[in-house]
């Protein structure tokens, strides 16, 4: 039985529960409106001194706090953009649903179905929207992408995929490059990882590549599953970026001396909002939550059907992009990610990377462990970009503000190893069945839709209840 992580712990009783010697309890103390009590030294992880499970917990309250103006909520002086950018103090409000800050906290809208989840219609947020000045007041698509909030379970082993991939990816370059410099010869290269294809590139006798060939990813190969366009590498980034545009809590990795050359830049008044060990903790507690599960019924009648709909979602070919399983090599999450770009912590930033074992480690459901000594990911995707929409169908072509460089109609297939428990579906919330988001399927994924289109009401009905047993959690039980 698999606990939500709600019950590990909560603000009561954090303290408790944390055993982290000789530092300052997390609870707030009696009439001290701070959420953050004290900060996490990245020189302390770096010496080995922090476990797995201390940083989640504080992570977890890092994760859940509601910031208040003395941690330094708000961001008066700066935008959202997450390449620091001043603005007047005064210009904007507080808070604003479209621009930012716009949340308390994370757990604001991961919340469902439980925290760290995913989010209703109601927690959507505006893409791009972070980076005007002034602040938008309009929810018009021509300014911001409406995007649905994202369940984060599993996004430890997304991860550590991704940087798999990206790592053969670019070895294929490597080798497609020695080969033509030293044979004078351009050289072509499927590329090729997991079972993934990631067309072709092509590398010239002196040095420069043909690109035009890599198909769902950029032409810098790195594999980026964090955002819905698949534009971010690592759950480093894409926290760093969060805090910054929903809450206004800006982090010296990002936007401290070493990079801006102030110590507040967005002119609230508090310095070093979030140390660089902070995102750290609230890096591990992502990639520690537990990661999503099949739960069959347990009405033989209804546990036959999502088996036989398992068969029927694989001859519609729904498998070509929504793959049921890739393998790590090595099932340990390594912090922080080799391919962080400026601006976040690198490899080179620390004297040894901080690393856990997703099978053993963490809460709730884990990796299971392949015979190879690595680790099965039933995610159902495949980590690639995708043309989804076309002129029949433009549903999912909604979007008028291109994020990362990224195609209008083109997104990363979407993991399904959670969608039985984390409606609405489509990349906006905006379905409010998993049949709808099927029918909408367009473009690349357009003769698997007609497929499904075409099967009878009864094997339609099949593959949705296959579809609904993929799970965030086991549900409580007790």
């Amino acid at each position: 039985m698999y606990r939500s992580i709600l019950l590990i712990a909560s603000v009561s009783v954090f303290a408790a529960s944390v055993m982290v010697p000789a530092k300052p309890a997390l609870t707030q103390q009696f009439g001290d409106e701070r959420q953050i009590q004290f900060h996490v030294d990245q020189r302390e992880i770096n010496r080995g001194r922090w476990s797995v499970d201390q940083l989640s917990q504080v992570g977890l309250h890092l994760f859940s706090a509601k910031f208040t103006l003395l941690d330094g909520f708000g961001r008066p002086g700066a935008t959202g953009n997450g390449v620091p950018t001043h603005r007047n103090i005064g210009s904007a409000p507080l808070m604003n649903r479209i621009s930012g800050m716009d949340a308390n906290s994370c757990s604001g809208c991961h919340n469902d179905p439980a925290v760290g989840g995913a989010g209703d219609f109601v927690n959507s947020v505006f893409v791009l929207g972070q980076l005007t000045d002034p602040v938008l007041q309009t929810i018009d698509p021509l300014f911001s992408n409406e995007r649905n909030t994202i369940g984060m379970y599993g996004a430890g082993p997304i991860e550590a995929l991704a940087v798999e991939m990206t790592a053969e990816l670019l070895a294929t370059k490597a080798e497609a490059n020695r080969q033509a410099v030293s044979s004078g010869q351009a050289q072509t290269r499927n590329l090729l990882t997991k079972g993934v294809s990631f067309g072709k590139i092509t590398a010239r006798p002196d040095g420069t590549f043909d690109n035009s060939q890599i198909e769902g990813v950029d032409p810098d190969l790195v594999i980026k599953p964090f955002h819905q366009k698949g534009v971010v590498n690592s759950l480093r980034v894409f926290t760093n970026n969060a805090y910054n545009h929903h809450h206004g809590m800006q982090s010296t990795e990002r936007f401290g001396s070493s990079q801006t050359g102030m110590d507040d830049f967005d002119g609230d008044g508090i310095v070093d909002e979030l140390t660089t060990g902070d995102i750290t903790a609230a890096t591990i507690f992502q990639a520690a939550l537990p990661t999503p599960i099949q739960v069959l019924p347990d009405n033989r009648q209804e546990r036959d059907m999502a088996r036989r709909g398992e068969t029927l979602f694989a001859q519609a070919a729904c498998t070509g992009c929504h793959k049921p399983v890739l393998e790590l090599k090595n099932p340990r999450f390594t912090e922080p990610n080799p391919y962080n770009p400026a601006g976040n912590l690198r490899q080179q930033d620390v004297t040894r990377s901080f690393q856990f074992d997703m099978t053993k480690q963490g809460s709730g459901a884990r990796l299971e462990r392949s015979p190879s000594g690595g680790a099965f990911v039933r995610a159902f995707t495949d980590l690639k970009r995708h043309k989804i929409a076309d002129a029949e169908d433009p549903f999912f072509a909604n979007e008028k503000k291109p994020q990362g460089g990224v195609p209008l109609d083109v997104f990363i297939t979407r993991k399904l190893w959670d969608c039985g428990d984390t409606g609405p579906w489509g990349h906006r919330g905006d379905c409010t069945t998993i049949r709808e988001a099927i029918l909408h399927h367009a473009g690349e994924a357009r003769q698997s839709r007609d497929r499904f289109a075409g099967m009878s009401s009864r094997d339609q009905s099949s593959i949705i209840a296959f579809l609904k047993t993929l799970v965030s959690k086991r549900p409580d039980k007790d």
